[in-house]
C-alpha cells in the first residue's frame, strides 16, 4: 500500500512539473543573475534608458541592459516600462540582449544567441 502510494505521489508530481510554462521556469532575478552564465531572462520596470542601453529593475537589485549599438537599430525605451529580457551576462556584469518583450507581448529582437552580434564586423544594418 505505502508503495503504492508512494508510486502515485511520484507520479503526480511528475506530471505537476511539467505543466509550469518555460517562461515561468526561466525567470531569473538580478540578485541570482551573477551565478548564471549565459542565455537568461530576467523581468522588471525600466528606470533609466540612455540610447540602447537602460538600467532593469525587477525588486531585487539593479541590471544595465545593453540592447546594441542606435546605429544598427533605434530602440524606443521609457522609465517606467514593464519589460521581459533574454540575454547573456557581459564581461563587465551588463546584460547583453539578444530580445525584449514589452508589456502589450511585441517583441524586439536584437541579436542571435548562437552568433557574434551582427555590429561586431562594423557594416551598417540592411535596410
Amino acid at each position: 500500500m505505502k508503495q503504492q502510494l508512494f508510486v502515485a505521489l511520484t507520479a503526480l508530481a511528475a506530471g505537476a512539473t511539467l505543466v509550469i510554462p518555460d517562461s515561468v521556469r526561466a525567470q531569473t532575478s538580478i540578485e541570482e543573475l551573477q551565478q548564471r552564465s549565459n542565455g537568461t531572462t530576467v523581468s522588471g520596470e525600466i528606470v533609466s534608458v540612455v540610447g540602447n542601453d537602460f538600467v532593469l529593475d525587477d525588486g531585487t537589485g539593479e541590471i544595465i541592459v545593453d540592447a546594441g549599438p542606435r546605429w544598427w537599430q533605434e530602440i524606443d525605451l521609457s522609465p517606467g516600462e514593464e519589460v521581459t529580457v533574454t540575454g547573456e551576462l557581459g564581461k563587465g556584469g551588463e546584460i547583453d540582449a539578444y530580445s525584449i518583450t514589452r508589456g502589450d507581448g511585441s517583441t524586439v529582437e536584437i541579436r542571435s544567441p548562437e552568433r557574434p552580434p551582427p555590429w561586431a564586423g562594423r557594416k551598417p544594418k540592411p535596410k
